[in-house]
């Protein structure tokens, strides 16, 4: 069942209200769906930046139109999904609609997949925690050599991209918490389809992907809504709620009856 994430401060009458749709299988037990309510709320206190966020399990979202008409899309952590398909379904939507994306950890390494299949043509592009007896060379998503649950590390970000002028800097500090990440080998493939990697860690290990051309499709292996103690949403966050309250506002734009 889909819930509505409330929060107390109303946004201006003559504006719309960005509806998000967070994808996963929600759970107490995953901090990053016990935070993002509080990130929520700050939003809207601090910055007016409202939305009205509903649950999207995967298994829903493999449903038609089950993310269509969202003003946003954010796939969550929380792998494995109830439903791979669900999870795919929902970045495809947003990929192909135009609709702002963001995935983190889980939604990062699916949205990889998403695009190796639906835009590279590497149908058998696999998840090791999903299929773990698929064959080695087509897993684009492997188990880390070294775990990164509870982990911080500085991400270096590629300058002029999507990720930095969010940022605002060219070196962060993030806070991981998965096992699992892209394998190189098929990582030219995307980029030759226009995917560009544009945060790597200190050992140049991919960590952000984005899509130039779209209006905003940003994922992280990082989790940013994890960072620091949620009293101030992390700028990737931020400029999610701001890509959603953009939509919004040119949606109504589009559909608004002509005057006269």
């Amino acid at each position: 069942m889909n819930a509505t994430v409330n929060t107390p401060t109303p946004p201006p009458a003559h504006a719309p209200v960005p509806r998000i749709a967070l994808v996963g299988d929600r759970s107490p037990h995953v901090k990053s769906h016990v935070r993002i309510p509080l990130l929520l709320d700050v939003l809207a206190e601090r910055e007016g930046l409202v939305l009205d966020a509903y649950w999207i399990r995967s298994g829903d979202a493999a449903g038609p139109g089950a993310v269509e008409g969202f003003d946003a899309v954010w796939l969550l952590p929380g792998s494995p999904y109830e439903s791979e398909a669900g999870a795919l379904a929902a970045i495809r939507t947003a990929r192909e609609d135009g609709v702002p994306f963001l995935g983190t950890c889980a939604g990062f390494q699916h949205a990889l997949i998403e695009y190796a299949r639906d835009v590279c043509g590497l149908t058998r592009a696999a998840h090791a925690e999903n299929d773990p007896a698929a064959d080695t060379g087509d897993l684009l998503i492997a188990p880390l050599a070294c775990s990164l649950v509870g982990h911080e590390g500085a991400v270096r970000v590629t300058p002029g991209s999507l990720a930095e002028s969010v940022l605002g800097a060219e070196l962060t500090t993030e806070r991981y918490h998965c096992n699992y990440g892209p394998d190189s080998r098929h990582l030219d493939t995307l980029e030759a389809h226009g995917m560009r990697f544009t945060g790597v860690d200190e050992d140049g290990q991919v960590r952000i992907a984005e899509l130039p051309g779209h209006p905003f499709f940003l994922a992280t292996l990082f989790q940013p809504e994890l960072a620091g103690d949620g009293s101030r949403p992390h700028p990737i966050v931020r400029a999610l709620a701001r890509a959603a309250v953009a939509r919004a506002a040119l949606t109504r734009a589009a559909v608004a009856p002509a005057a006269g």
